[in-house]
């Protein structure tokens, strides 16, 4: 996919930089909120009149007092002083404004490039469904939000893993999205290759899942030892699978959901060396070979992240450490993954540019 002249693509690759970066930062500010316990601290949903914060004493009364009727409070923090909230106030206040920011910094340009027709048909296309996805995620924030307002003392980790893996879909979308603008040679690799390139994209999002239902349910907490968990590298399945009907244990039970984060690890460290080291043996070329062993030193360091993190019970600097580099860790795999897969030659891209001033 093309835009119609080499200053509008440079534009356009610019606005969408810095909004993969603001989601990436997005989803860091998320993970502290989390981690410091504030995301149920703003009780509304009020998407344009939110965006103000408390301004005067009556205010923060007002705001506290509506923390105060739901039962994270009544049952974790029944004596919280305003100063304290206060502080919980601005982590959730900051991610809820971040959110706003991203939507602004994505619609207005998107509508501007619209006007000017920089756009191919297929580029329009996939940054109307950037778009759409953009729009869901907030209500989906919110839906997560309302979880804990009502009977639980936490948001559910059902919907958190839901708002964080979709974050992560609409960051990975652009990031694919920017490499398609650029046109590259195409590399002459075994279909193999190809299908593990794209598998250690899948099982990067399916063990991001995992580590937001670990989050969720602060299965990081315990169980704090490596390479055994609960005495055992594997648990007894009466422990993993204690919980009725079975198939809860996967997402309930904090032994089994930090077994599976730890398990898919594994897995996705073993599939990234095979597939680095296919990749030299096929000599797939410099792009290739570098690409696979930069995600497989990614992941490495991740696991290792993960590990001190886990040992440490869960600071919050290592944490956030451990999300940033899987955010690198996509960034990586999906860059892998899109110079794998199959693309129109540049003639066919061509066919799809459309000129400069035309209608978008």
């Amino acid at each position: 996919m093309t835009v119609s002249s080499a200053q509008q693509a440079g534009a356009v690759r610019w606005w969408l930089i810095v909004v993969a970066a603001l989601i990436a930062l997005m989803v860091l500010v998320g993970g502290a909120t989390r981690l410091t316990e504030s995301g149920l601290s703003i009780v509304e949903w009020k998407p344009v009149t939110g965006t103000l914060p408390p301004l005067n004493e009556a205010q923060w009364a007002q705001a506290f007092e509506g923390y105060k009727a739901i039962p994270q409070y009544r049952e974790l923090n029944a004596g919280m002083s305003l100063s304290e909230f206060k502080t919980i106030f601005w982590w959730e206040w900051s991610h809820r404004l971040l959110g706003r920011v991203i939507g602004a910094v994505y619609l207005l340009p998107f509508l501007y490039f619209l006007w000017r027709g920089a756009f191919s048909a297929e580029l329009k296309k996939r940054l109307w469904l950037i778009f759409a996805l953009g729009a869901l995620q907030g209500a989906v924030g919110w839906w997560m939000v309302a979880s804990g307002l009502s009977q639980r003392t936490e948001v559910s980790q059902y919907r958190l893993a839901t708002h964080l893996v979709l974050a992560l879909i609409i960051f990975a979308s652009i990031v694919w999205t920017l490499r398609r603008m650029s046109v590259h040679p195409q590399p002459v690799v075994p279909a193999r290759l190809k299908i593990s390139g794209a598998a250690v994209l899948a099982l990067t999002f399916v063990q991001i899942y995992f580590g937001a239902l670990v989050a969720g349910l602060r299965a990081g907490r315990v169980y704090n030892t490596w390479p055994e968990i609960d005495g055992a590298f594997i648990p007894s399945a009466g422990r993993l699978f204690f919980e009725e009907p079975w198939w809860r244990n996967l997402f309930d039970n904090t032994l089994t959901v930090q077994f599976e984060h730890r398990m898919t690890a594994y897995a996705l460290l073993a599939l990234a060396v095979l597939h680095a080291v296919d990749s030299v043996r096929s000599r797939a070329g410099i792009a290739v070979v570098g690409g696979a062993w930069s995600l497989l030193a990614a992941i490495t360091l991740q696991a290792g992240l993960g590990i001190l993190t886990l040992l440490h019970q869960v600071p919050i600097d290592l944490a956030l450490a451990h999300q940033a580099i899987a955010i690198v860790v996509l960034t990586l795999a999906v860059l892998q993954t899109e110079r794998l897969a199959s693309r129109r030659t540049e003639r066919d891209q061509q066919k799809l540019a459309m000129p400069l001033g035309q209608p978008g």
